[in-house]
């Protein structure tokens, strides 16, 4: 939950010097789970961009929670939240390089950080000790 971490240090500068949310992204790592969309949007951002979907972190980094989370809370299929609704829009990184003069460049650049994020995902995933998440 790095992006509850990113609006707590974000929150702690000073009112005077922070940017008013409306002139900002909202960068994550993966698509943000059901407690950081609530995060996001009570701190006012209107959009957010997410480099790995949930599917993402399901299929390659065998993280499969929120997705579960959603599906049993919400009822949605997997992915199948409202990516645009009256609070924020999200934006898949890999998605919207389509079009994109740099497409090849920003793709191959998202395959070799995804590669290296999938060697720190199986280290995590064979030192973590026993099922520490509590979810079936």
């Amino acid at each position: 939950h790095g992006e509850m971490h990113c609006l707590k240090r974000f929150y702690e500068i000073p009112a005077s010097d922070r940017p008013p949310t409306s002139e900002l992204i909202f960068l994550s790592t993966h698509e943000p789970c059901s407690l950081c969309l609530s995060a996001i949007t009570w701190a006012g951002f209107d959009n957010f961009f997410f480099l790995f979907s949930h599917l993402d972190s399901r299929d390659t980094f065998a993280i499969p929670h929120d997705l579960k989370i959603l599906q049993e809370v919400f009822r949605v299929a997997p992915g199948g939240y409202a990516t645009d609704n009256a609070f924020w829009r999200a934006h898949s990184i890999q998605d919207e390089a389509t079009g994109q003069p740099d497409r090849d460049r920003l793709l191959a650049r998202c395959a070799t950080i995804k590669a290296t994020y999938g060697t720190l995902s199986d280290v995590y995933q064979a030192t973590k000790p026993g099922s520490s998440i509590p979810l079936p």
